[in-house]
């Protein structure tokens, strides 16, 4: 299956130039987020010389592929070549790994800006509920207020959910074994230390 993908790279030599080469991978990258559109797709298919979608198909999802590990592992600019199975003749080894190594920056900043920021705890209070009028065992609900780090207005917002009495206080004996383990192990190193100390001395 991988072997057909890459088979389809040769596609690219249909192209009049480096420039167009260059103008598939742009046009990919821009709409990474929609897919291409009826105009980008005639746009390529004539610039491929192609006649129709059944054969640009697998040389755009070969291309997304190469451009997304690129972009997104750890690839140095001087390792993008080993991206390329042997099966890639060596001319189009040569001409996308100079295209990729001029992008990957470019994109590599376009994906972070891609990124949604988390948003911070601003506050957290809870209080104690009846789940029924006629039930003794009362709820826990939780309040969070978030606020979102893009600097727009509005960005704060609040959300709410609800735990049972009991799931709070397993969740609290968690934590206090949590902190007990935590201070044994500090109490230790500390313990440690003070040998080591004198034993210098």
């Amino acid at each position: 299956m991988e072997h057909s993908l890459w088979g389809h790279l040769p596609l690219l030599l249909k192209s009049n130039s480096k420039e167009s080469v260059e103008y598939i991978l742009q046009a990919l990258w821009r709409t990474r987020n929609t897919g291409l559109d009826a105009a980008d797709r005639h746009t390529i298919r004539e610039l491929l010389k192609l006649q129709n979608d059944s054969d640009l198909d697998p040389l755009l999802v070969c291309l997304r592929i190469l451009m997304r590990r690129c972009v997104y592992e750890n690839v140095g600019k001087d390792e993008i070549q080993k991206l390329f199975p042997q099966e890639v003749l060596p001319e189009l080894q040569r001409l996308l790994t100079l295209l990729l190594q001029k992008f990957q920056r470019e994109w590599q900043d376009d994906a972070f800006k891609d990124m949604v920021p988390l948003p911070r705890l601003k506050e957290m209070t809870w209080r104690m509920v009846d789940q029924q009028k006629d039930s003794t065992d009362p709820a826990v609900v939780i309040n969070l207020k978030l606020q979102n780090n893009a600097q727009t207005p509005g960005g704060e917002r609040e959300v709410n959910f609800q735990l049972a009495k009991d799931t709070l206080e397993t969740m609290q004996r968690y934590m206090y074994q949590i902190r007990d383990q935590l201070s044994d192990a500090v109490s230790l190193s500390l313990e440690m230390a003070n040998r080591n100390l004198l034993i210098f001395i």
